[in-house]
This record gives structure tokens, C-alpha cells and sequence, in this order.
């Protein structure tokens, strides 16, 4: 037996090298380093372990750790770190996407400052610098990541540039190429005339602008036709008018031509059923190589496509507008227009959806240009096939249906980038027009040039689950870790990397699916549920809070928010209340130390322990077996709740209560409830250590005298060990305890204070040898000569507590208290009467029915009786 508390002073008492409060800022980087240094997190694919495989979402190299990435790093850690302490060999593999446009755009930011563009240096330099920069500046947020407690393989580190993943990426273009799945053609992408290049879709934010929207009309007389526009200066690159082929108002003109106002061509009006007769005229103005349905309508009819700006959006066409820029031609052609009375209708201001590029906030064209596409077709297909027959599953189920959405309608994907950072699209072109696909081994042809544009950075990350594994090489890790158990990763991003990775995976690793499990979560809010943004006011710096209240806060706050699918809130009241819970651990475990607490040696035999420590070890057991089912529900915020109420209320609110008295001793019960409460603790911890794991890796240590929490087994739930007996008996003293608080906080009186009370119908309920533990947590002294029931409390019907509140009480406030709860017992007992006098509802109803009815009347009655009882009692004055 551990030495005992009565011979110790408090000062003496061991606390395992734990100081009086919790300091994150001092404890986080050095249990981060000895984590990584003992190697804890390095994954051995050479393991007979079973694995448990998980891959970051590439963050990019020129990012910071936002809140987002918060999210999505804390439940990625809590699954990497829960799966080690269950037995897995656990890979996290860490590494940042090289982010072409971000990246580029950084540099020539800094070339700019210097007067220098990218061409002043020529490409070859300049790609140069970017390797510089990145090796300076880049990577942030890895050294971020630590910060957060990421237990990633830092010995596996990757980035989508690294010369194994480049690799890869020219090894798939070539078998794509070769598979007629990539192809090269002239079609409408996103452009942005400011960065001189096509954009992805996951590149363009659209937003509500204001702007116009003009009514043209086209021809004159009976011919004449009205198209709407918000684009004015496209009409120059018109080259029809179509219509609905059933809209009666335009069936006439269908085959006729009519003439385009400014430019004195005839355009042909054509049918299809693109055109929604519904929508303003009935009639749209087709510009193919400005729209992309227009693009389509264009195929479908053989229209010529005028390309009338260039790649600055400047006017081409010639004529008075030649050289304008897009926002100069606008009005100018608009007035011109007007001056021949083509101008049918104005509306002003027109708020409509409006594409602008992520980098750099200039409005994209939609624009014909001559790209690399990927043919998505078959590839979209197996995609979809891997989560319609089960190999890959979606969590949360709902959101299967925006999956297949996507999958099942997706066109072919642009992967061309008009850039120099980036992996060079490896074709190259002979002198006589040859086009020659170079693989990683081969060599391109004497005499040719390469293609100068680089690829999508979306398409190197699509190889992410397996290029980062060696692939195309069969590597160790490839036969061990692949697939990959889950993606963790937002549902905003499912269509834009999640299905290109179903499409590579599937396509290069023989039908298998680059991972099981997508887990998707959604996006941070703040505590209101609103979005979060820079002109709100209400962006959270997760790293700020890390500064401020932990990194165990920060990532408590997140998880506790986190439903499957879900948005999360949070807020800093929210992160302040779990620095707080972090705070109860660290006493809570600092209290059972000194108070002797052990883990040492077995559990004693149930039938050696108390009603006590019975209660708390069978709550415990609910509490794993319900965390283990919602892990695997990926129920982070239930998990959370469910350990934060156990942590707070069952073991630090009431069982480390009760115990006290026990601690106090030196007898055999005693070394009993120091062991169970050593046990609890340690179980605990275990917990919440994937969640939480920093503060739970210095209280395990400290407590356990183990090497870490990191390598510690996960708790498996003991069913010997549940007592629904004790769990009764506890609830039965829960109760009357919390009444008789609730009672004294509504009557105003101190924590203190101690009032005099008679405690009947304890033995009813079996707890009538807890009445000293009742009377201490409840301030309740035994009643004394001349003591008069001034208040009278009914606790389940079975046990009644008389107080003498004389002097203690504010007996107005007593007297409204009981005149409340006398009407909501006359409120059930006119219910009962009147669904007992209805002899429709006696003839019909189950007499189990009726007879609960009756035994809630006999309650209410019994209520009633004792409330005028306790009313009558209450002193006049």
C-alpha cells in the first residue's frame, strides 16, 4: 500500500513532478519532440500488425494553418492516434502540394518589388527561384502542424515537386496519353486574363455582383429578335440567335438569318433545346467561344466561334472598339447600341453570379483555347461504380448523392496551366508537327520542343495516395498501406479532389480504390453559425488560440463541433471552456495523486468494494463501449460530449466527492478506492488522449510512472465490471443530493451555509447508509432541539427531505417556489381526472395504460397534500 495521506503534509504529497497548474506553452513542444525523436509516430511497413493508413490533404506550400486545416488536422490525429493505441501499424503521411498559380504568383510578387517580371529571368531562373523560395519560406505550416500535435511520419515527408512524385505524374500522363484518356483540342475553360491562364473550377470563386443587364434587339420588323445580356461586348463575337424548337413566338424565324447590330454580319437563328423559353425573351445570343453552353450550342449547329478578346481580355474584333479593354468595350458598345435604338430595356443595378480567380480576385473569362483535357468519361465511371458496390464508402451516407452527382455528370477535365511552376506537360513537338508523349525513362527526340505548359496542380494531387507511397515502383509501403484506411478531408472539395483520386487510383492501381473510407466534415463557423470571414470580423487564427489557451483547447473546441458532414461551430467562450476541462483534469489528477491514487497491481475483487467505487468503475465500461461505437460512426462530437460529462460530472464532480471521506482513512476500503481511482484515471486519460493528447500524455506519465500514452493499449470495455445495482443506488443518492442543491441555489443560501434537516425514506430506495455522505454534500446538518420543517422537499416519491429554513430562507421566494410547483401538480391532476372521466379512452385504452394514468393522479394528489403541508409551514412575516 502507497503511503498514506495522514502521514503527509499537503506540501509532501507526491504529484509526480506535476506543478500546481497546467502550463501548455511549456509542456507541448517538449512531449512533441521526444514524440518524434523516439521515433513514436514512424510507421513499419515491415509490421504483422494490421495497418491503418491515412494521407493528408496536401496543404499548400505557400499556406499557414488555418482553421480549416485545424479541423481537418485534429480529427485525421485522433483517428491516427486511437488506431496505435488499438494495435494498427498507423501511417500519416505528411507532405504540401506545390500549388502552381499560389506558388508562382508569391515569387512574382517579389520579382515585381525589384521592377523584374518571370520573363526578365527567362524560365529556367525563374523556376529557380521558386526552389528557393520554397526552400526558405515554404513549408510553413508544417513546422504549424507541430504546433497542433500532428502525428504524422515526418520521415516520409513528400511534396507533389519531389522527383519520385514527378515521376509519377509523367508516368500516368504517358499510359492516359496512350489510352486516348488525354487528349489535346480547343474548348471554353476558365481564364484569367491576369494570370495569363486556365483555371480549374475549384480555382474560380463566384460571388453576387452587381452589374446590368441589357435587352438588344436584333433585326428589325417581323424578323426582329430581343436577346438579354449581361455581357454587352460579346455580341461582336456572336454568331447566332437560337430559340426553343417548340416556342410558337420564334417558330417562324427558325432557319432565317438576321443582322448583327454594329458589324453588318447576318446570323443565323437556330432551334435547340438548350434555350429556356421561360427565361427573359425566350431567345439567347450564341457566342461559342465566350460561353460554355454556348460553346455546345455552337457544336451542335457547326457555327464558326469569332474569338473577340485576347488573353487580356482586350477586343480584338476590328472596328471602333478594337483595343478596348472588356470594361471599356461594355459601355462604349452599349452606347452605341443605344444611339441606333437597339437598346429594348436597361436594368440597373443586376445582381448576378459572377466568377472571379481565387489568387488574384480578377473576373474570369470563359474563353476558347487550345488545352490538354482529360477524357473523364470511363475514368468518372469506376468512380462511381467504387462507392455504388461498396469498396469505398461515404460517411456521412447522405452525402453519397452529391457524389454521384458529380461523377455522373462530369465533363472533361482541363489540365493544362499557362504557367512556368509547375510539372511540364511531357509531349514534345517535332518540326514537321510530330507529337511525341516522353515517359520518365525515355528520352524526346532530337530536334523537338517541349510543350510549355505545365499540368493542373489538381492532377498531381489526384496521385497523392499512392504516388507519396513510391508508386510507380511496388514499394513496401504500397503492399502494407494501400488503400488507405480513410480520408478525412471537407465536403467541399468531394468533386474537386476526392473523385479525381477515385478516377487515378482505380485507373493505375488495377481497380483497387485509393482509400475505404472518405469521412467528409464541413466547414468551420463561427459560434452564431455564420460563415467565417475577414469582412466579418469573425475569422478565428487557430494559432492564436493555440498561443493563448493550448493546443489540446483548440483542438477539444473542434472536435466537440465535429458531426459527420456537418458544419462546425465554435467560438473562443467554447475554447476557454475546454482550457477549463483541461484545467479539471490536471487537479483532478493532481487531487488523486496526493491523495495516494495507484495503478499498481489488479483492481480488488468486486465483492471487496464499495457501492462507490462500484458505480464508477460500471459507468466507466458504458463510457468505452459507447466511445468505441462512436468512433466508429466517426461521431467526433459525441465522442467528445460523452467524455467531457464522465470526465466532469461521474468522476470529478461526484466521484472524487464522495471518495473524500474515504481518502481520508487508512484502512482497506481505502487502499481500495485509491486503486479504483487510480484505474479510472488511467483509463481516462487513454480516452482522451486521441483528442486531447498532450495534457493526457504528461498526466498519464505522471501518474503511471509508463513511458507514454501514445503506446498505451485503448481501454476495452469489462461487462463483468457493470453493476446496474450500484448505478441505481448512486442515481437514487444523485438525486437527493441535486434537489436538495437546486433548492438551496433557488433560495439564495452559501455554498456554506449549513441548514438543519430530517431525512425520511432513504431505505426506501437502499441508500439509507449513505445519509453522512448526503448530509456532507448537501450541507444538511441532523435536526436539532426545537427544530421546526419550514420547507419540505419530495425526491422520487419515496424519500422526503424537511428543512428548517427559519432565518435561512427568503420566504417569499419559497412561498413563490411552492405556489409554482402547486400549480403544475393541479395542472396534472385535472389531465389525469379528465382522461379517466372520458369513457371512450377507458374502453379503448390497454389497462398498462390506464393504470399509469392512475398511478400519476395518486403522484400529483400526494404533491398537492404535501405542498399546502410545507406551504402552511412557511412563517407569515
Amino acid at each position: 500500500m502507497t503511503e498514506t495521506t495522514q502521514n503527509r503534509t499537503p506540501d509532501s504529497r507526491p504529484t509526480g513532478g506535476l506543478s500546481a497548474q497546467y502550463q501548455p506553452g511549456e509542456v507541448e513542444q517538449r512531449r512533441y519532440e521526444t514524440w518524434v525523436t523516439e521515433g513514436y509516430f514512424t510507421a513499419d511497413p515491415a509490421s504483422d500488425k494490421p495497418a491503418f493508413s491515412i494521407v493528408i490533404p496536401p496543404p499548400n506550400v505557400t499556406g499557414s494553418l488555418h482553421v480549416g486545416h485545424a479541423l481537418d488536422h485534429t480529427i485525421q490525429d485522433t483517428l491516427s492516434r486511437l488506431k496505435r493505441m488499438q494495435g494498427f501499424e498507423v501511417l500519416w503521411l505528411p507532405g504540401m502540394d506545390h500549388a502552381g498559380i499560389a506558388t508562382q504568383n508569391v515569387v512574382e510578387r517579389q520579382l515585381a518589388a525589384q521592377q523584374l517580371s518571370r520573363h526578365d529571368l527567362g524560365r529556367e531562373a525563374f523556376v529557380e527561384k521558386v526552389w528557393e523560395w520554397k526552400a526558405q519560406s515554404g513549408g510553413a505550416i508544417l513546422g504549424q502542424m507541430r504546433r497542433l500535435g500532428d502525428s504524422v511520419d515526418w520521415s516520409r515527408e513528400r511534396f507533389t515537386m519531389d522527383e519520385g512524385l514527378s515521376r509519377a505524374v509523367q508516368t500516368i500522363f504517358k499510359r492516359l496519353y496512350d489510352d486516348e484518356l488525354i487528349y489535346r483540342a480547343n474548348r471554353i475553360i476558365n481564364w484569367c486574363p491576369r494570370c495569363l491562364t486556365a483555371l480549374s473550377d475549384i480555382e474560380v470563386e463566384h460571388t453576387d455582383d452587381e452589374g446590368e443587364l441589357v435587352s438588344i434587339r436584333y433585326g428589325d420588323g417581323d424578323n426582329a429578335i430581343v436577346v438579354a445580356t449581361t455581357r454587352a461586348e460579346t455580341m461582336l463575337g456572336d454568331t447566332a440567335v437560337a430559340v426553343h424548337p417548340d416556342d410558337e413566338r420564334y417558330r417562324h424565324l427558325i432557319g432565317t438569318e438576321v443582322e448583327l447590330p454594329l458589324t453588318g454580319r447576318r446570323i443565323p437563328i437556330v432551334a435547340d433545346e438548350h434555350v429556356d423559353p421561360s427565361f427573359g425573351t425566350g431567345a439567347v445570343k450564341v457566342t461559342p467561344a465566350h460561353d460554355p453552353n454556348d460553346f455546345e450550342i455552337g457544336q451542335r449547329h457547326n457555327l464558326p466561334s469569332i474569338t473577340m478578346m485576347d488573353e487580356r481580355a482586350v477586343v480584338t474584333v476590328h472596328g471602333p472598339f478594337e483595343g478596348l479593354d472588356r470594361y471599356e468595350a461594355r459601355p462604349a458598345i452599349v452606347a452605341a447600341l443605344r444611339e441606333e435604338g437597339r437598346i429594348v430595356a436597361e436594368k440597373r443595378p443586376y445582381v448576378h453570379s459572377v466568377g472571379h480567380c481565387s489568387r488574384c480576385k480578377t473576373t474570369v473569362e470563359p474563353r476558347l483555347s487550345l488545352q490538354w483535357f482529360v477524357n473523364t468519361g470511363p475514368l468518372a465511371k469506376a468512380a462511381g461504380d467504387a462507392v455504388r458496390d461498396g469498396r469505398v464508402t461515404i460517411e456521412p451516407a447522405e452525402l453519397s448523392k452529391r457524389y454521384f452527382a458529380w461523377v455522373d455528370n462530369m465533363h472533361d477535365w482541363c489540365i493544362s496551366r499557362q504557367l512556368w511552376w509547375g510539372h511540364r506537360i511531357p509531349v514534345w513537338y517535332g518540326p514537321a508537327g510530330e507529337v511525341v508523349c516522353v515517359g520518365p525513362d525515355d528520352e524526346p527526340p532530337a530536334g523537338y520542343t517541349q510543350d510549355e505548359d505545365v499540368l493542373d496542380t489538381w492532377f498531381s494531387s489526384a496521385l497523392w495516395p499512392f504516388s507519396t507511397m513510391g508508386w510507380p515502383e511496388q514499394t513496401v509501403e504500397l503492399q502494407k498501406f494501400y488503400p488507405t484506411s480513410v480520408l478525412v478531408t471537407g465536403y467541399d472539395i468531394l468533386f474537386f479532389w476526392v473523385a479525381r483520386m477515385m478516377m487515378f487510383g482505380l485507373y493505375a492501381m488495377d481497380d483497387v480504390q485509393p482509400f475505404n473510407v472518405v469521412n467528409l466534415h464541413g466547414m468551420v463557423r463561427d459560434g452564431h453559425g455564420k460563415k467565417m470571414s475577414k469582412s466579418f470580423g469573425n475569422v478565428v487564427d487557430p494559432l492564436d488560440w493555440i498561443e493563448r489557451y493550448g493546443a489540446d483547447a483548440t483542438r477539444f473546441t473542434l472536435a466537440r463541433g465535429a458531426n459527420p458532414g456537418s458544419d462546425v461551430p465554435i467560438s473562443e467562450e467554447w475554447c476557454q471552456g475546454s482550457r477549463n476541462f483541461c484545467n479539471k483534469l490536471w487537479n483532478a489528477t493532481r487531487f488523486a495523486m496526493m491523495n495516494g491514487a495507484t495503478v499498481e497491481g489488479p483492481l480488488p475483487a468486486p465483492e471487496d468494494l464499495s457501492a462507490i467505487d462500484k458505480w464508477i468503475l460500471s459507468r466507466l465500461q458504458h463510457v468505452i463501449g459507447e466511445v468505441d461505437e462512436q468512433f466508429k460512426a466517426y461521431e467526433y462530437a459525441k465522442v467528445c460530449d460523452t467524455l467531457y460529462h464522465f470526465a466532469w460530472d461521474d468522476v470529478c464532480d461526484w466521484y472524487l466527492e464522495l471518495s473524500k471521506p474515504v481518502l481520508s482513512g487508512d484502512d482497506q476500503a481505502a487502499a481500495n478506492t485509491r486503486r479504483v481511482l487510480g484505474h479510472v484515471l488511467d483509463q481516462l486519460l487513454r480516452l482522451l488522449h486521441p483528442v486531447i493528447p498532450f495534457v493526457t500524455e504528461e498526466l498519464w506519465i505522471a501518474l503511471t510512472g509508463g513511458e507514454t500514452i501514445v503506446k498505451a493499449q485503448w481501454p476495452a470495455a469489462e461487462k463483468e465490471l457493470i453493476d446496474d445495482a450500484a448505478e441505481e443506488e448512486l442515481a437514487a443518492l444523485q438525486k437527493v443530493v441535486t434537489e436538495v442543491r437546486r433548492f438551496r441555489s433557488d433560495q439564495g443560501l452559501k455554498p456554506s451555509q449549513r441548514v438543519s434537516a430530517a431525512l425520511t425514506g432513504l431505505g426506501n430506495v437502499g441508500i439509507d447508509t449513505h445519509e453522512p455522505l448526503i448530509r456532507s454534500l448537501a450541507r444538511l446538518d441532523p435536526p436539532a432541539e426545537g427544530f421546526t420543517a419550514t420547507a419540505t422537499l419530495a425526491v422520487s416519491g419515496a424519500i422526503t427531505v424537511d428543512l428548517d429554513t427559519r432565518g435561512t430562507i427568503d420566504v417569499a421566494a419559497e412561498r413563490a417556489r411552492l405556489e409554482k410547483d402547486r400549480a403544475a401538480a393541479e395542472k396534472e391532476a385535472a389531465q389525469c381526472r379528465a382522461k379517466l372521466g372520458n369513457e371512450s379512452f377507458i374502453g379503448k385504452a390497454p389497462e398498462p395504460v390506464v393504470a399509469k394514468i392512475k398511478d400519476r393522479l395518486a403522484t400529483a394528489e400526494a404533491d398537492l397534500t404535501r405542498i399546502a403541508a410545507a406551504l402552511s409551514a412557511l412563517p407569515t412575516a
